[in-house]
């Protein structure tokens, strides 16, 4: 994590950092190219700048001028056309050199656009760096051939700190396509958990409810032929199934539209979210379902996160579809033990040998209890599921929490 410039928590100097941070890159560029300008015709910084050569000095005139700023200018373009500010830089600072001119504070413009070429240049960045060393490979020759007391040595040296002020900007170019590529990959990351996500509770939703659904109708074709007077219980009980059914697909649905809010347990103006205080409303529908369910809590029930409350009812809910599938009609005991640092459920169904088949879950999400599994260890719980010694099934889950503040 990058730490902030300790000026910039300066609620004073914030904002107009801000400011000028949103500017278009040309603005800024151009006034930096017009600051180091004025600064060039500044006499008290003459004497800093680059210099290479060593020629008899040349009295100043309308060339030395039009030089320096042909060295200072184009770095108004610096970001948007790098390879072309640095071509008339470096051609300026050439010539400037060549001719013996006094060194001059623009020079140091060399070194902005070569950093500027080694951070913003997109194509050809080899060539630009080929034609850029062959360049001053000229330069040394004819600075040589004029008469130049410099050995090599100097030219080494000079042109180390060149490639200096270019590593500097690939090396700032580097990090930030590191950091965009870390946050394209963290993005795509949290769309695939989203989508997973949403893939497990379909598919907690659609088969708890339809399996109920087709229990329930059933059940009602069966009592239309022995006891007619009792099959629109059973009719009104696939009515009631179906309306929870799309009460929580529409629930997910607008989670799904939702702007980057998390949704809640409880969400304003519907409470629609599956959550542990409504357990009772699937030991209803399960009794409505022709299952004999016995529901019973133990301990005292504290606030818990989003996460916990509807894993622990998945995980009711799971247990109940698996009930209605392979035991139906048998007796279903669900108990909640509410401790103070986790919540256990324990779901027991009296029946055959026979156990639900746990499968693998797929990329998208989970399948029946494996997915179950899986999420209850996102939350670092666990999750146990298979026959009971004497006949049945049991489905036994342990879901650590924090407690939270009511």
């Amino acid at each position: 994590m990058s730490r902030q410039a300790p000026w910039r928590s300066h609620p004073l100097l914030r904002a107009p950092f801000d400011r000028w941070q949103e500017q278009d890159a040309l603005l800024k560029d151009g006034v930096l190219a017009l600051t180091l300008t004025l600064l060039a015709f500044v006499p008290t910084l003459s004497n800093l700048g680059a210099q290479i050569g060593d020629l008899p000095e040349r009295p100043a005139n309308g060339l030395s001028v039009g030089l320096i700023l042909a060295q200072c200018l184009p770095l108004a373009v610096r970001r948007r056309w790098p390879a072309a500010c640095l071509a008339v830089v470096a051609g300026a600072f050439a010539v400037h050199q060549a001719l013996g001119f006094a060194t001059t504070f623009a020079s140091l413009g060399l070194y902005l656009a070569l950093y500027s070429a080694g951070a913003h240049q997109v194509r050809f960045r080899h060539g630009l760096a080929v034609m850029a060393s062959a360049g001053y490979a000229v330069l040394a020759v004819v600075l040589n051939h004029l008469g130049s007391p410099l050995s090599l040595p100097d030219y080494l040296a000079f042109s180390l700190a060149l490639a200096a002020a270019w590593l500097v900007g690939s090396t700032v170019r580097t990090r930030r396509t590191q950091e965009a590529k870390r946050r394209r990959l963290a993005a795509e990351a949290a769309t695939a958990t989203e989508r997973a996500r949403i893939a497990r509770e379909l598919h907690d939703v659609v088969t708890h409810h339809v399996t109920a659904m087709v229990v329930q109708a059933d059940a009602a074709q069966f009592l239309l032929t022995t006891a007619p007077e009792r099959a629109g219980q059973g009719l009104t009980a696939v009515s009631d199934t179906g309306r929870r059914a799309l009460t929580e697909l529409r629930y997910l649905l607008g989670v799904l539209e939702a702007t980057g809010e998390s949704a809640s347990a409880d969400p304003e103006g519907g409470g629609r979210a599956p959550a542990l205080g409504r357990v009772g409303d699937l030991v209803e529908q399960a009794r409505r379902s022709g299952q004999s369910v016995e529901f019973g809590e133990q301990g005292e029930r504290r606030p818990q996160s989003v996460d916990v409350e509807l894993a622990a009812y998945r995980v009711v809910q799971e247990a109940l579809t698996n009930a209605l599938k392979y035991a139906a009609g048998k007796p279903t005991r669900v108990l909640l033990r509410h401790g103070d640092e986790h919540i256990e459920i324990v779901v027991t169904t009296d029946g055959p040998a026979a156990a639900p088949v746990e499968r693998k879950p797929g990329p998208s999400g989970g399948r029946g209890l494996a997915g179950l599994r899986a999420r209850v260890q996102m939350l670092d719980g666990g999750l146990e599921a298979g026959p009971r010694p004497g006949g049945g099934f049991e489905v036994r889950a342990t879901i650590p929490f924090k407690p939270l503040q009511e």
